[in-house]
């Protein structure tokens, strides 16, 4: 074939394939809410590493994909369990550019728990959707004689006091879902609040405490190493990460469910526009199989809902926590 037969035949397929390329970037690129060159920032409360961080991360990373021209970032801003980088979202500019990723401590139990909390839930944010939630594991101390979670609910009901519980601190998840639970048995325990779950673990590896409740990821984790023993989940359902794990409502305690969660909040006076854009975005992202994956293996459900629902949903979740923090006496210095 000649030259320029050859040069030709290259031109003439090349626009050819034109249209099919220009279909296919059309369909990977979304209409940005944001104008070219924005940078937003995803402030996660606490430190790297964590679970709620790794989420944070994972938000960013599919935002940036699917918005040409803008970028999306993270930045940790840990402390006061949360509370330090809630505020910082609730004092900024209300433009969409920085976003809180929301936990149940910061928004739900904070607020009744401490004494003074520098933002108002209500007042200071515009809540964009739920995100994703994940029951808790509970784990009972391999040198204990808890086989299973019938046996610590016996052992409970007949001791009261004779069995001890650990905790990442007072009004964790950790310690009022230890709460839940021993309302609904109707029995005491030993509280022993921790400054986070790593010490608590340890303890309870070596039988200095009992029994606690703590995150999925980590709690199989430590069941897989034999340093604990895992008796059940607190989700309605069994978990496809561990379907051999009961849940604590078959240990004979019915309708028990507590789960922890977190959110996407702007703050208050972002345009209701722009909140809403965000609300379906973030479905579209959560709906992503590969994301499920990777929510999964965090132990997390995705669960997106829109602004109004997820604005109930903390209220609800508020009312929940006030009720048993009131009729337990819970307090930081517990």
């Amino acid at each position: 074939m000649k030259p320029q037969r050859r040069l030709l035949l290259r031109q003439v397929t090349a626009l050819a394939l034109l249209p099919l390329a220009m279909t296919s970037t059309v369909q990977a690129q979304v209409p940005s809410p944001y104008a070219p060159g924005t940078r937003v920032t995803i402030v996660v409360p606490f430190a790297p590493g964590g679970a709620t961080d790794i989420i944070g991360r994972l938000l960013a990373e599919e935002l940036g994909k699917r918005w040409n021209g803008v970028s999306v970032i993270v930045e940790n801003k840990a402390g006061a369990s949360g509370g330090i980088g809630t505020e910082a979202v609730a004092r900024a500019r209300p433009d969409g550019a920085t976003l809180l990723l929301g936990t149940q401590t910061a928004l739900a139990v904070n607020p009744i728990l401490l004494k003074k909390v520098p933002y108002n839930v209500d007042k200071d944010f515009a809540p964009i959707s739920l995100l994703a939630t994940t029951p808790l594991v509970l784990l009972a101390s391999p040198k204990s004689n808890h086989a299973d979670g019938r046996a610590l609910i016996q052992a409970i009901r007949t001791k009261p006091d004779g069995v001890s519980y650990g905790s990442s601190g007072n009004g964790t998840s950790q310690h009022l879902t230890s709460l839940v639970m021993l309302n609904r048995i109707g029995g005491k325990a030993l509280h022993v609040p921790y400054k986070g779950s790593g010490q608590s673990l340890i303890d309870l590896a070596s039988g200095q405490i009992d029994f606690l409740f703590d995150n999925m990821g980590t709690a199989l984790a430590t069941a897989r190493n034999g340093q604990a023993r895992a008796l059940a989940v607190t989700s309605a359902q069994r978990s496809p990460l561990q379907p051999d794990l009961p849940t604590v409502a078959e240990l004979g305690l019915p309708g028990f469910e507590a789960l922890t969660w977190l959110g996407l909040l702007a703050p208050a006076g972002t345009p209701a526009d722009l909140v809403t854009t965000l609300s379906r975005e973030v479905t579209q992202v959560l709906d992503n199989a590969a994301v499920k994956t990777r929510l999964a293996q965090q132990g997390f459900v995705p669960r997106p809902s829109t602004p109004e629902a997820f604005q109930r949903y903390i209220r609800d979740e508020t009312v929940k926590f006030s009720e048993l923090i009131k009729a337990n006496n819970v307090s930081v210095d517990q």
